[in-house]
């Protein structure tokens, strides 16, 4: 389990979802001009609730979202 102090350094970006539960993002360059996403919500206690990466293209596209937990679904092309 991380702690708040720990999920802001890694996460660049975070919102308040109301009830106590955020969401962070992390935005990563990709190599041929898109980019990736990951996102992790996480409830009050800073437990995680859903972590999913989610895959953009060079225009800003969503193309594929890749849910990791609670259950590893594998990549959904959109």
């Amino acid at each position: 389990m991380s702690t708040r102090a720990q999920n802001e350094k890694k996460f660049a970006q975070w919102q308040d979802l109301g009830g106590g539960n955020r969401m962070y993002i992390r935005k990563i360059p990709g190599r041929a001009g898109g980019f990736a996403r990951y996102c992790k919500e996480v409830d009050a206690q800073e437990n995680t609730i859903r972590f999913w990466q989610e895959i953009y293209d060079h225009t800003g596209k969503l193309i594929a979202r890749h849910e990791k937990f609670p259950v590893d679904s594998g990549h959904q092309n959109l």
